[in-house]
């Protein structure tokens, strides 16, 4: 028979086990993290890569001493190592060996004005695309300085009167082989051809606007995004553009830019910038700064070609005009320079914050 007092001892037995085991799934709950707690681990910033490099003594030199001559151009390194570099004196490309010092040079016909060059692989050799501010004109040549054609001021374009006006300073190529030719010096427009070299559109123009230029220094084929863009360092507005290579805008930014003259995309997916105002600059995958290399100070003098050799300064810039890479990711950049200066940065380990 079951009394009243079992009744009750059951019920209580009932809340106690009951009890217990809202007791065990609370517990459980708190030691599983909620779905918002994995998502918000998960879209934590992976920490930034930040490289670094080491300043290379005594390279960018001729073996006799002399001065390399007003450097006031491009720079690219071939497939041999060695690094071709432009200045404004009959050796219109020195080609430096992997110490650094001047093994030759050719261009006596390009003396005064080689200010942007290229290199391309195509069909197995290396040619280079030249940009002349004073000739007037783009030139395709060999490694070696042989010309293969000529393009001269786009007349058809009808922005210009004559050719006087037409200044190049930048021509790139892009892998379906259109040519791209800023004319920084000139009327800051950028004229568009195609791989047969007829002109297909001219883009730009001088203003402030977006799609407009001051300057359009320097010119780069940007293809992190997965399809080929145009980078146009716009050095007088003081921000890089980026457009199809149809010639539409797609976006700028002026983060971390004062003058940028010239740029060069690192295998990495990062980007160096030579600027102008004394430093060179490396923008992270998403075009964010995250080092500034050489940066001058106030008292130092900044974007001159007038600093003589005996203010130069291992660990400093004052004028970058040009910066490439190698294969391994070391850096060479040429100061604007009446004398003439190359300097190479080793890529060290890489660090992060």
């Amino acid at each position: 028979m079951v009394t009243r007092t079992d009744s009750i001892s059951s019920l209580l037995g009932l809340a106690a086990m009951f009890a217990l085991l809202g007791t065990a799934l609370a517990q459980s709950a708190e030691a599983k993290p909620s779905p918002n707690a994995a998502d918000a681990q998960s879209k934590e910033p992976a920490p930034a890569v930040v490289p670094s490099f080491v300043w290379v003594d005594g390279y960018g030199r001729r073996a006799d001493g002399k001065d390399l001559g007003s450097t006031h151009g491009c720079l690219v390194v071939d497939s041999k190592g060695r690094l071709l570099a432009n200045t404004d004196t009959e050796d219109a490309v020195l080609v430096l060996d992997k110490d650094g010092v001047v093994a030759s040079g050719w261009g006596k016909e390009f003396r005064g004005g080689l200010h942007g060059m290229t290199l391309r692989v195509e069909d197995g050799k290396e040619v280079l695309y030249l940009a002349h501010t004073m000739r007037n004109e783009v030139v395709k040549a060999t490694i070696d300085g042989e010309v293969i054609w000529t393009l001269g001021w786009p007349e058809e374009s009808g922005i210009y009167a004559k050719a006087q006006e037409f200044h190049p300073t930048s021509c790139v190529t892009s892998t379906d082989g259109r040519i791209f030719v800023a004319d920084g010096y000139g009327k800051s427009f950028v004229h568009c051809y195609d791989k047969e070299r007829v002109r297909t559109k001219s883009i730009g123009g001088n203003g402030q606007e977006q799609g407009k230029m001051r300057t359009p220094h320097g010119l780069a084929i940007d293809a992190r995004s997965g399809a080929e863009q145009l980078l146009v360092c716009d050095r007088e507005n003081g921000r890089l553009q980026w457009f199809t290579l149809d010639g539409d805008f797609v976006r700028e930014s002026r983060e971390g830019m004062i003058r940028p003259c010239n740029a060069w995309m690192l295998e990495d997916g990062m980007v160096a910038i030579a600027d102008l105002v004394g430093r060179v600059t490396i923008l992270d995958k998403k075009d964010k700064p995250i080092l500034v290399i050489g940066e001058g100070s106030p008292q130092d003098k900044l974007a001159t070609n007038q600093v003589a050799p005996d203010l130069w300064k291992k660990d400093r810039f004052f004028a970058p005009h040009s910066v490439c890479a190698d294969g391994e990711g070391n850096l060479y950049v040429m100061d604007w320079n009446v004398h003439g200066r190359i300097s190479k940065l080793v890529r060290q380990r890489d660090q992060t914050r």
